[in-house]
């Protein structure tokens, strides 16, 4: 059941982002008040509504965070601050054990400083690796392939801990390939030099750029090019409202929950989606495979179906596609 009187603020981190801002929205649809901490790196302020605090800063800067916990009235923190690009975190995997696991371990210590009760982590489907068995469920070994999967382990890790020594209760949600937009164009994901396959395709649909790079045709799939998950960012805001308020009504529990459909699709199969959702053919380049993708991962969801009251709304990928590509148009006309 939804938590009619309010008790407190929830504290959105990287909440000028893609997730973080859709997350936003649902919170404040569903009533909560809230408060932003977004070092502004690849958020934008536009993004955050004009009723919702946005503090400009770091979340590894604790006497920042400690402040704006106080001042605020925060009782819950939602955490998305954090670098998510793959092939980047095989080059440079110093960033990701900076920017993800050390600046959340600064966090979560400023969170049990102040004695903040509730923590929603936004964990990813690459802490698995590569699958032994599709879908996936939560108890599968969890061997990232990347820095970026075990940047985001390691903090499911501590926050395990943690939790064991301190009052504060925490979900992970585990997402798999987050994309489309926010239905009522109040955002989408806006970062230049985006990686999501959809991203893409749309900004070639709109003419932002002349092709669309296919990662590898050898894999051990149906068409030889890598099957996700794709879930709706919307539905993927709103399951962070309602773990939030399970951890509220549960306080001794905590939880580690797949987003995601259930459904994979091939990159090709996407392609093929678009194509027939804007109408025209966008070209495909086969390049080399990308360092750290595994051939398929796709969601078992029936934890989080059994556990929270969220049912996904939008798990139809012409709709995610579309969605993304009307904020492509909205994008377009911000930038004329």
């Amino acid at each position: 059941m939804p938590i009619e009187s309010k008790p407190f603020t929830v504290l959105v981190t990287g909440g000028a982002g893609y997730i973080g801002s859709h997350a936003v929205l649902s919170l404040r649809d569903a009533g909560w008040p809230v408060a932003v901490i977004d070092n502004l790196t690849t958020g934008f302020s536009w993004a955050i509504p004009d009723d919702v605090a946005l503090i400009e800063g770091d979340v590894s800067d604790m006497a920042l965070v400690g402040r704006t916990l106080a001042e605020h009235n925060i009782g819950a923190v939602m955490h998305f601050a954090g670098s998510i690009v793959v092939p980047e975190s095989v080059v440079d995997p110093l960033k990701y054990y900076r920017n993800n696991t050390a600046a959340s371990r600064a966090l979560i210590e400023a969170v049990v400083q102040a004695g903040v009760k509730h923590f929603i982590f936004s964990s990813t489907a690459a802490t698995y690796g590569i699958p032994e068995e599709v879908p996936l469920r939560e108890t599968a070994p969890t061997r990232p392939i990347n820095p970026y999967g075990m940047s985001k382990l390691m903090t499911e890790y501590m926050l395990r801990d943690v939790v064991a020594a301190h009052p504060l209760n925490f979900c992970a949600l585990r997402y798999f390939n987050v994309a489309g937009a926010d239905p009522q164009g109040r955002s989408g994901q806006s970062t230049a030099g985006a990686t999501h396959l959809i991203k893409i395709a749309v900004e070639a649909a709109t003419g932002k750029r002349g092709h669309v790079g296919v990662f590898g045709t050898d894999y051990d799939t149906p068409d030889g090019t890598g099957v996700r998950d794709y879930i709706h960012v919307s539905d993927l805001a709103d399951a962070h409202v309602h773990a939030l308020e399970y951890l509220i009504a549960n306080p001794a529990e905590s939880l580690i929950m797949n987003c995601g459909y259930g459904q994979g699709y091939s990159v090709l199969e996407v392609l093929d989606a678009v194509d027939r959702v804007t109408n025209m053919t966008i070209e495909r380049r086969i390049e080399p495979r990308r360092a750290g993708d595994p051939d398929l991962l796709v969601a078992d969801n029936s934890k989080i179906l059994a556990t929270l009251p969220w049912r996904p709304k939008r798990n139809d990928l012409p709709q995610i596609i579309g969605d993304a590509l009307a904020w492509e148009r909205i994008l377009a006309e911000r930038q004329r």
